[in-house]
């Protein structure tokens, strides 16, 4: 089967950078929705807004198609170098979108908390309260486990072993994948046991060489699509 290299890589990039596109916003918006703090997010009964959260709720499932987009355009080319590999990273981008949209359903069911509080008072005030706060921690245990964790394998080491052996991007820019990818999952096992929160500035600065690769990955493919490669004829299962 022909691929065209520079077409398949410029979809690809324009898919990638969609993922910031609805990434970002759907954050912001959410925690904008619950009325909380970014690196304490939590629900404040009164405090947030529904618009935010149903705004957020469809950039978040922009998220989802983004991110299984970005696999599914480039599994026919790049796993002419390692099928396993690239058959690891479409599983890796569909169970990452998988968390998210555990978590989505999640933080857009404080919607019908927030809608239930109204007039409500006592005991039944306290326990709506409690609720919204079970479905925003879920949706921040999703988001640790999906953008924090996955990530690190998909994006970081599969994505970036792709690129790196296949040469379809600058090498030294495939390295940042390989250096980003153990970083998030080191940054994952840290908050997840408490040292500190996500979010905080540790964790950003932790997450920086892997939002550095997917950037620069996006741009480069979108701008320039994947450099003319020599295709390999047979497809290999794992280097």
């Amino acid at each position: 089967m022909r691929v065209d290299v520079r077409r398949t890589g410029r979809i690809f990039g324009w898919f990638f950078i969609g993922t910031f596109i609805t990434s970002i916003p759907a954050r912001i918006l959410f925690v904008h929705g619950v009325g909380a703090g970014w690196t304490d997010m939590r629900f404040v009964p009164g405090a947030g807004s529904n618009t935010s959260l149903k705004l957020g709720a469809i950039f978040e499932f922009g998220l989802i198609v983004t991110n299984i987009a970005t696999a599914v355009v480039i599994y026919p080319l790049v796993r002419r170098w390692s099928e396993t590999v690239s058959l690891g990273y479409v599983t890796a981008r569909i169970m990452e979108s998988v968390f998210i949209a555990i978590g989505l359903m999640s933080i857009i069911s404080v919607v019908n908390v927030n809608d239930a509080l109204v007039g409500a008072t006592g005991a039944r005030a306290i326990a709506l309260g409690a609720q919204g706060n079970s479905l925003v921690h879920t949706y921040e245990w999703c988001f640790l486990f999906g953008p924090g964790l996955v990530v690190g394998f998909g994006n970081g080491l599969m994505l970036g072993y792709l690129m790196y052996r296949s040469a379809l991007v600058p090498p030294r820019m495939a390295i940042l994948g390989l250096i980003g990818g153990p970083l998030l999952i080191l940054s994952f096992v840290l908050i997840l046991f408490g040292v500190y929160k996500n979010g905080s500035g540790p964790a950003s600065l932790l997450a920086l060489p892997e939002i550095a690769w997917e950037l620069s990955l996006g741009i480069y493919a979108a701008w320039k699509g994947f450099r003319p490669v020599a295709i390999p004829e047979r497809r290999a299962a794992i280097a």
